[in-house]
């Protein structure tokens, strides 16, 4: 049973019972790396980082006991548009979440010492980042593709940013977008909607917003395509191609979410079955989408030889070319709707899972969207819409980004649509 109710202060509060023993909570605020600049960029992060490590009541050592003891898994994450604070706890557990959680969202102290030990893990994890060439080129494209916008920026900050925010610049941040407005708490599992939101009701009763509204978020520009490599002593060339996709709750969802499937969603897409299957040039290829509320990236990633860059790049241009020229047949169609539908059910039998869809739901939709509303979506795609998507999409020239040993001119782009 979904229910949905908004306190006094303006904080949501979604709830879906479920026959269970456990339920997932999550805390979601409508604050991401998009809501950043130059100066700041890692702030969201950080934030999200310090919330963990002290509190007036809980040292950070009380409360990461405090959470293991709860059982079940905690986490937290912070993404372009959302910040989350999650876990998932036995039902009798849940006060004691909230109270926990409560604590941690309103009394985080932010103390100095913290912040530089939690500095020095940060800029850690920057490193691995920038070690893990797979995950490093998503971001050198997000920057081509973005350019100055926000969403070029990387979620987790730039060095010498993150080296130079100070407790107060972070407190600032909080003061500025961490208001009640943008908060939306979400639980799936054995939960008691109205009993659920007494609890928060009591812990939320002095939260309330700060004079001001923070900044609005602008839609991004489209940029000219890049074509862009960063040389790198590696192994393999790890390779991004890609354009502007559709946002998140765009009519053509549907359509969208199944032209990637076939495009390189699964096993049996054609990139995969091209790329690696018969010709074995790479052990990884898939594709990918990425929506945020007012626009998207379709993007196709790739892990290859040197030597076979060119020869890659030009059979995901002979693909995405097909999708345009002829339309996928009626058992291509029928075989990705069957596979995007069984995935669909097969989501929702994880609480963890259940929570995040009614958190995205509630924020892009601001109303339950029912697993029958989109299994019937899907079914309704037609091959007609499938193919006048793809022609709208891959009418632009392709954007790339490839981190590796490639030297200059070892790639001939005008196997590219130009």
């Amino acid at each position: 049973m979904y229910c949905k109710t908004t306190l006094d202060n303006g904080v949501r509060i979604v709830t879906e019972k479920v026959d269970s023993r456990v339920v997932s909570v999550g805390i979601w605020v409508e604050v991401g790396s998009r809501d950043e600049h130059d100066l700041n960029n890692g702030s969201a992060h950080f934030v999200e980082h310090m919330f963990f490590k002290g509190t007036a009541r809980r040292s950070a050592q009380q409360l990461a006991r405090e959470l293991d003891v709860l059982g079940g898994m905690s986490n937290a994450f912070t993404a372009n548009e959302t910040t989350c604070f999650y876990a998932t706890v036995l039902d009798d557990r849940v006060p004691r979440l909230v109270e926990l959680f409560a604590d941690i969202f309103l009394n985080s102290l932010f103390a100095p010492e913290e912040l530089e030990r939690e500095r020095e893990v940060i800029l850690q994890e920057i490193s691995m980042v920038e070690d893990t060439p797979d995950d490093q080129i998503h971001e050198l494209f997000n920057r081509q593709l973005w350019g100055r916008h926000p969403l070029g920026n990387t979620v987790l900050g730039p060095r010498e940013v993150v080296g130079a925010l100070s407790a107060q610049h972070l407190l600032d941040y909080v003061k500025r977008f961490y208001r009640p407005e943008r908060v939306l708490i979400v639980a799936a599992g054995n939960v008691e909607h109205d009993a659920f939101c007494a609890l928060w009701r009591q812990e939320l009763a002095g939260f309330t917003a700060a004079k001001g509204t923070p900044p609005p978020r602008t839609t991004p520009e489209p940029v000219a395509p890049q074509r862009l490599v960063y040389p790198k002593p590696l192994e393999q060339v790890h390779m991004v191609l890609g354009t502007y996709g559709l946002p998140i709750a765009a009519e053509a969802r549907y359509t969208l979410f199944l032209l990637n499937i076939l495009l390189g969603g699964n096993m049996s897409s054609r990139l995969f079955q091209e790329i690696r299957e018969k010709r074995g040039l790479a052990y990884s290829v898939y594709s990918y989408l990425n929506s945020h509320r007012d626009c998207g990236v379709l993007a196709v990633y790739l892990g290859i030889d040197p030597g076979v860059a060119t020869e890659a790049m030009g059979l995901v241009q002979r693909e995405l070319t097909r999708f345009v020229q002829k339309r996928v047949t009626a058992e291509e169609l029928a075989e990705a709707k069957d596979y995007a539908r069984a995935g669909v059910y097969l989501s929702v039998e994880s609480m963890e899972t259940r929570m995040t869809q009614l958190a995205r739901h509630e924020l892009y939709f601001q109303r339950e969207v029912p697993l029958d509303e989109v299994v019937a979506g899907i079914a309704q795609v037609s091959a007609a819409e499938i193919q006048s998507l793809a022609d709208a999409l891959f009418s632009r020239p392709l954007s790339v980004a490839a981190i590796g040993p490639l030297a200059r001119g070892a790639v001939d782009w005008s196997v590219l649509k130009s």
